[in-house]
C-alpha cells in the first residue's frame, strides 16, 4: 500500500508540473492564434477586448488558478478556430471514441501476434521462428515508420483490392491503418517477451524441473511464461494507452478522424485552446500509463518496493 501510495502521489505531482509548465508555455504563443484569421481585421480596442474576454490580460497566477478551477469542473474552454465556440470537451468525446476503437482493434491484434511469435522465438531459440522473428523485429525498428507505412498503402491496395483511405462505412477500410499500427507494437512485445523468456529458460528453477521429468510445455506456461510476465508488465499498460490513443502519423496518412489528426489540425489553425488541451490530454495518458505499469508489476511481483536497496524500485 506505501508503494501504491507514494507511486501515485509521485504520479500527480509530475502531472501538475507537466500541466503547469504547458499552461504557462501557451501563454507565450503569439496571440493570433486566438483570434484566427479575423486578427488583421481588428483594432487594438477589439483585439484587447477579445483578451480581456479570455482573461489573457491577468496577472499569469490568477489564470492559472482559474484554469485549475475549469479544469477541476471538466471544463477546457472553447475552440477558436477549428470549430469556433465548441466545447472542446464535445470535439474531444467525438474525436476519442474513433481512436478508441482503433487502438484496441491493432492493440489486440499486437498481443495476439507479437506475444505468440515471441513464445515462438524463446521456444526454438537460434531455430527457424528466432531467425525469422529476430528479421522482423530488426526491419520493424530500422525502417522508418513513414516508408513502410507509405508502402503498406500504396502496394496494398492494389494487391489485396483494400480502400485508400478511411470509410466508416466500409469495415474493409480499417485493415490498413490497424496493420499499420500493429506493426510496431507487434515487433516490441516479441523482442521483450522473447528476451525475458530466454532469460528464465537459463535459470536454476527450469534446470531443475526437468531433471524431475516435467515437459517442455508444462514448464513454459507454468513457470517460465508466468515469471517472464513480470517485466512485462511494467510497459503494459503505457502501450496500451499510447495504442488506444491513436497514431498522429496514421490517422492523418489515412483520413481518420482521430485525436492523432486533430492534434496536427490544431496545431496548423493556431488553435491555441486546442492544442493545450490534446497536449494535457497525451500527457496525462503517458503519465497514466507509467503508473498503471508499476502497480501491475509490483502486484505481480510482491518483492518490489521503493528504497534504495538492490533491486528495489
Amino acid at each position: 500500500m506505501k508503494y501504491y501510495v507514494t507511486r501515485f502521489l509521485r504520479s500527480f505531482l509530475t502531472l501538475m508540473i507537466v500541466v503547469t509548465v504547458v499552461f504557462l508555455l501557451m501563454r507565450l504563443m503569439p496571440i493570433e492564434g486566438y483570434f484566427g484569421k479575423s486578427f488583421d481585421k481588428l483594432d487594438e480596442a477589439q483585439i484587447e477586448a477579445k483578451l480581456k474576454n479570455l482573461g489573457l490580460l491577468d496577472p499569469w497566477y490568477t489564470q492559472l488558478k482559474n484554469f485549475y478551477s475549469n479544469l477541476l469542473k471538466g471544463d477546457f474552454g472553447q475552440s477558436i478556430t477549428y470549430r469556433p465556440k465548441v466545447d472542446i470537451t464535445k470535439i474531444l468525446g467525438d474525436k476519442l471514441i474513433t481512436s478508441l476503437r482503433f487502438g484496441l482493434a491493432s492493440l489486440g491484434v499486437s498481443l495476439l501476434i507479437g506475444l505468440s511469435l515471441g513464445i515462438l522465438m524463446a521456444r526454438y531459440k537460434g531455430k527457424f521462428w528466432d531467425k525469422f522473428g529476430t528479421c522482423y523485429v530488426v526491419g520493424a525498428n530500422a525502417v522508418p515508420a513513414v516508408i513502410y507505412y507509405l508502402l503498406i498503402q500504396v502496394f496494398f491496395t492494389d494487391i489485396f483490392n483494400l480502400p485508400l483511405l478511411y470509410d466508416k462505412s466500409d469495415p474493409k477500410s480499417w485493415i490498413l491503418p490497424i496493420l499499420c499500427l500493429s506493426i510496431v507494437n507487434i515487433a516490441y512485445y516479441a523482442m521483450w517477451i522473447r528476451r525475458y523468456m530466454v532469460d528464465e529458460l537459463n535459470k536454476d528453477y527450469v534446470r531443475l524441473a526437468r531433471a524431475k521429468g516435467l515437459k517442455d510445455r508444462e514448464i513454459m506456461v507454468r513457470h517460465v511464461m508466468r515469471n517472464a510476465f513480470v517485466p512485462m508488465a511494467q510497459y503494459l499498460p503505457a502501450s496500451i494507452l499510447y495504442t488506444v490513443s491513436g497514431s498522429i502519423y496514421v490517422e492523418s496518412l489515412f483520413s481518420i478522424p482521430g485525436t492523432g489528426g486533430l492534434l496536427v489540425t490544431a496545431i496548423q489553425r493556431q488553435d491555441n485552446t486546442l492544442v493545450q488541451a490534446l497536449v494535457l490530454l497525451y500527457s496525462s495518458i503517458g503519465i497514466i500509463g507509467l503508473l498503471l505499469g508499476d502497480i501491475l508489476m509490483a502486484t505481480f511481483d510482491p518483492r518490489i518496493k521503493l528504497g534504495n536497496e538492490g533491486g528495489s524500485r
